[in-house]
């Protein structure tokens, strides 16, 4: 199955100039979306995570399903003051500004594996924040899951040494 017949492209959504990878028709069709998680849950199966953690908000629509699937624990990483406990912070760039990133600091127990995932990495800040996160809970970032990786903004290059699995480049 091609995936990317199950994304759609916006022009100019947020604003004028960007090109939005739209993955709700991925999400509205039921093989395409069973597929997806199959096809992630087993290219990262060998990163052998003891938990996954999904970014806000989009990063929880295929980080929860691939917890499920590899029988491990799931975290969500949030904005700030949406956590009810006390949490780590990670602050990153954006190109307008700052932005912050929480995780839970009892999440998991000291020296857990951990699988980053998203649904999407740009210029990667996000990503490496949340790396971030999870070295202040003692922990080992596993490796990075996307489904979609904009390839040409080299987000990559700000991530941590871990492996990477990517479903679609664009």
């Amino acid at each position: 199955m091609d995936l990317k017949d199950h994304i759609r492209d916006i022009p100019d959504f947020p604003k004028p100039g960007i090109l939005f990878r739209d993955i709700t028709p991925l999400l509205a069709n039921p093989t395409a979306m069973q597929y997806s998680i199959d096809v992630f849950a087993e290219r990262v199966a060998e990163y052998r995570p003891d938990y996954i953690v999904g970014i806000e908000s989009r990063g929880f629509m295929f980080g929860v399903p691939l917890a499920y699937k590899l029988g491990v624990g799931f975290a969500p990483v949030r904005k700030p003051g949406k956590l009810p406990a006390a949490v780590h912070s990670a602050s990153y760039a954006l190109e307008y500004g700052n932005d912050t990133l929480e995780l839970h600091q009892d999440a998991f127990p000291a020296d857990s594996r951990v699988l980053i995932v998203d649904d999407l990495i740009a210029t990667g800040g996000t990503a490496a924040a949340t790396a971030e996160l999870i070295e202040k809970t003692g922990c080992t970032v596993a490796g990075f899951g996307f489904l979609i990786e904009l390839a040409g903004l080299e987000g990559r290059a700000k991530l941590p040494a871990a492996p990477v699995t990517v479903l679609l480049q664009y």
